[in-house]
């Protein structure tokens, strides 16, 4: 089976084709960051405009890379939530309709279900069941993966998500847009110790997440120095110890919860390398294995779309004629394949 995966949930075109039987045949993404860094974040009716300007071409680029043609498609899968709803909006009705012009079916897929089964296409796979941590800009939080489709979520955040803390660090600082690499390249020269910010919510049991504390404790600390270059970096480099430590925290009460040796770590905020440092430490000690995709399958592709696509397209799902998407959206709702 041949599906079309697409993908506009935020801030990111993307599109590409999974074949079952061979894999991924090739993906194309472009990034909106230039488009909305100067107002520091996403600004959704801009985002949902340029999606309408790329998703096409996109389209016809990859189609012509990989010597298809939309008459060769047997599947569309697109991205229905959560996210922006007119980002949202513009990848299912292109998806629908072409799907209907060419008279074949259609699915519309959950957004973290794509970033969760995203390392399902790389070579070293884990097995079912398994731990995944989901950490991007609009999500934070725990699950137990026992199969596609069965998904129980552990802990979340309480309020921001790891990734839109990043981003709000890096503005407080002077850092500029998107905030995961630019406070990653500032803390590489930081003062270890000179900073000690809190780790929050782990002097307490439990799995969720709370960064809201951790953005105000920098903004608290900028405000009482001179923000000189070293002391920017010594900052950067505070916030990220604080943050990564808590996601590495918490997942070592994961594994242990569960009794689980695998655990996914998935969106964008998993490209960050001292959190895949940390990560690498806790599962040696813990007995366990961490998979990663490729860091271009961190951030938000269509090639987790159309994986996840085929997954449900194979197992007789598909959408109705309408067209309707869901910006907010629970993993626990999804059930597998076919059921």
């Amino acid at each position: 089976m041949l599906v079309l995966g697409i993908e506009t949930s935020c801030d990111e075109t993307a599109v590409a084709l999974y074949d079952s039987e061979q894999g991924l045949l090739g993906h194309r993404l472009y990034s909106q960051v230039a488009l909305h860094a100067e107002y520091g974040g996403v600004v959704p009716e801009l985002a949902a405009r340029d999606h309408i300007r790329k998703l096409e071409p996109l389209i016809g680029d990859l189609m012509s890379s990989t010597g298809r043609k939309l008459a060769d498609l047997d599947g569309i899968a697109y991205t229905v939530g959560p996210g922006l709803s007119g980002a949202l909006l513009v990848g299912a009705s292109l998806g629908r309709s072409l799907a209907w012009g060419l008279g074949i079916p259609a699915i519309g897929i959950h957004h973290m279900e794509g970033h969760l089964l995203a390392p399902m296409l790389e070579a070293d796979k884990p097995d079912f069941p398994f731990l995944a941590l989901l950490v991007s800009g609009g999500h934070t939080l725990l699950a137990d993966v026992a199969g596609v489709g069965d998904y129980t979520i552990l802990g979340e955040s309480l309020d921001d998500a790891v990734g839109e803390a990043f981003d709000k660090a890096a503005k407080l600082l002077g850092l500029g847009y998107p905030g995961g690499p630019a406070i990653s390249r500032a803390a590489e020269t930081g003062t270890p110790g000179r900073f000690d910010f809190p780790r929050p919510m782990t002097d307490r049991p439990g799995l969720d997440f709370s960064y809201s504390g951790l953005k105000t404790f920098t903004l608290t600390t900028a405000n009482n120095h001179d923000l000189d270059d070293q002391t920017i970096a010594d900052i950067a480099l505070a916030f990220q110890d604080a943050a990564t430590d808590s996601l590495v925290i918490k997942c070592r009460r994961a594994i242990r919860k569960t009794g689980h040796r695998a655990l996914v770590v998935a969106g964008g905020v998993g490209a960050n390398q001292s959190l895949r440092e940390k990560l690498a430490v806790l599962a040696d000690e813990e007995g366990a294995r961490v998979h990663f995709p490729r860091p271009e399958f961190c951030t938000d592709n269509g090639a987790m779309i159309a994986h996840v696509g085929c997954l449900r397209l194979q197992g007789g799902e598909h959408d109705a004629l309408d067209v309707s998407v869901r910006p907010r959206w629970s993993l626990e709702d999804l059930r597998p394949p076919g059921q």
